[in-house]
């Protein structure tokens, strides 16, 4: 029988491709979105159920997983990648803006897990798959309030992993570098926001981020997001650790991080990152 996977965010990018790889595999998929009649592609798949599902909203969830154990019998991975990213200075960041991004990057996680954990529970089997994001283990000036949420999911995912092992539910993140997907036309962009001396810091730091992304990164931006895809569906089917970053740039970040000295690594990247103060 067929085992079936559970998918948040799939309308564009790496939902989506994750969507169709779990199908070609010969899964039943549940490809949840906020507005399902766009995904006219993934509806003309076999064994492929286009919901809706709003992560900010129980009722909605709750709807969908209900509708999955109708048509497939029950849900063996869930895989919660529904999020949103944001640049903006923490100034530059209201109290609303900050909370609408944990709505959704955080508290959604924790709600669809929570709604989909009784049906894993009482199987005795199945694994619970967080897309994160390299801004999960490295904070990148500028996304102060993106790192948080994905900083929080990742600490969530490793404590959820130790508390689930003795279920027999596995655990585990997956944290994507730099892609070109249309995640990057979903950011917020609030850098324009505050007084002078904040706008003209953001941008300057922008500025040069920007520059040294493009020296040392620029053919990652075109890697392709299928990798990343491919290592969900790894973690499905495999023991895989807590946490798997994917791409070349996250596992440099990981390397350098897990280096001797965690300030020392700061302060190296930070000299990177940041334009030299005033003199």
């Amino acid at each position: 029988m067929s085992k079936t996977v559970l998918i948040t965010g799939c309308s564009t990018g790496m939902g989506r491709l994750a969507a169709f790889t779990f199908q070609e595999k010969g899964w039943n998929v549940v490809a949840t979105m906020r507005r399902p009649e766009n995904a006219t592609e993934l509806n003309a798949l076999e064994n492929t159920l286009v919901l809706a599902l709003d992560v900010t909203d129980q009722s909605s969830i709750n709807d969908a997983i209900s509708q999955a154990i109708d048509n497939f019998g029950t849900i063996d991975v869930l895989v919660n990648n529904a999020g949103y990213g944001g640049h903006a200075a923490l100034e530059q960041s209201s109290d609303e803006s900050v909370r609408a991004m944990f709505d959704t990057n955080v508290f959604g996680v924790f709600n669809t897990t929570r709604a989909v954990m009784p049906i894993l529970r009482k199987q005795g089997a199945g694994v619970v798959i967080n897309v994160t994001s390299m801004a999960g283990m490295i904070g990148i000036p500028l996304e102060t309030s993106y790192c948080a949420s994905k900083w929080a999911v990742e600490g969530f995912t490793e404590a959820l992993a130790m508390e689930c092992r003795d279920l027999g539910i596995k655990v585990c993140s997956v944290l994507p570098g730099a892609y070109a997907t249309a995640f990057n036309g979903n950011v917020q962009d609030n850098l324009e926001t505050g007084d002078t001396q904040v706008v003209e810091h953001a941008q300057k730091i922008r500025a040069h981020f920007g520059a040294i992304v493009e020296d040392h990164h620029g053919s990652e931006q075109t890697a392709d997001a299928q990798e990343v895809a491919d290592l969900i569906y790894q973690c499905a089917i495999e023991d895989m650790p807590v946490h798997n970053p994917c791409g070349s740039d996250a596992q440099m970040l990981v390397g350098l991080s897990q280096s001797p000295g965690r300030q020392v690594f700061y302060n190296n990247l930070t000299g990177l990152l940041l334009p030299a103060p005033p003199a």
